[in-house]
């Protein structure tokens, strides 16, 4: 009786062992997805995934999860589930471990300006115009990475659009024709600084994007290299902490 017992146990407990299996199984959502919107379109992974990064619209599961291959809907978030969503990654940002700091800009050192015109004309001399909070982000059109944070970091300028005491700008390796051109499919709301390479091989800045921070007293408050889910979050963080 004693052996009938375990082995009726040892077989309950490998179906609790299968069902959470089940239960916990894994999705892998990749270029190889069938996602479709509402109307049952099937979306390319270029589309969906832009649609998906600029935080507009979300995926979910179309049908069985248990299905070796689940299909998925993109559909459009409402204003309340952004807002949500934008919580709950601020909070999980807060957790996270400090991005990678830039080995060329210190914290604490004295950032060299220079004068520079963006591609509206618009003239910076941070040298005379002080006491400004200035946030640097060196990129380039084809870094993938670069791309990808530009929605963030428009998010990031319309929040102090009426601040005169900050200022963003962008210093792009590209040229102005090149700009002109991408920016019209993507726009990107900071002072967009053309032919960019002579300032980021002055700094030594050779890994994009790589933003810093400088602070009213004209010294490296932050710096990072590359994107990391928090990055955006440290950079308005170091700006709150500096206004």
């Amino acid at each position: 009786m004693k052996k009938i017992m375990l082995s009726l146990l040892l077989c309950l407990g490998m179906n609790i062992l299968l069902a959470q299996t089940v239960t916990t199984k894994s999705v892998k959502l990749d270029q190889n997805s069938i996602v479709r919107d509402e109307k049952g379109n099937i979306y390319p992974y270029a589309v969906w995934k832009k649609l998906t990064d600029n935080g507009d619209y979300g995926i979910r599961v179309n049908g069985n999860l248990s299905s070796d291959n689940p299909e998925f809907i993109v559909y459009a978030l409402t204003e309340e589930q952004k807002a949500t969503i934008k919580i709950k990654k601020e909070e999980r940002a807060a957790t996270l471990p400090k991005p990678r700091t830039s080995e060329v800009f210190k914290d604490g050192e004295k950032f060299r300006f220079d004068k520079m015109k963006d591609l509206n004309g618009v003239k910076y001399d941070f040298k005379k115009d002080t006491g400004k909070v200035v946030v640097f982000n060196f990129w380039f059109i084809n870094c993938p990475p670069c791309k990808k944070e530009i929605p963030e970091l428009n998010e990031l300028v319309a929040k102090y659009k009426e601040n005169k005491d900050i200022v963003f700008i962008a210093i792009a390796l590209d040229d102005a024709y090149a700009l002109t051109s991408f920016l019209k499919s993507i726009p990107f709301n900071y002072g967009i600084i053309p032919d960019g390479r002579f300032y980021a091989d002055k700094h030594g800045v050779k890994a994009y994007p790589t933003h810093v921070v400088v602070g009213k007293d004209g010294l490296v408050k932050f710096s990072t290299i590359g994107l990391a889910s928090n990055t955006v979050y440290w950079v308005e963080k170091t700006i709150k902490e500096q206004l």
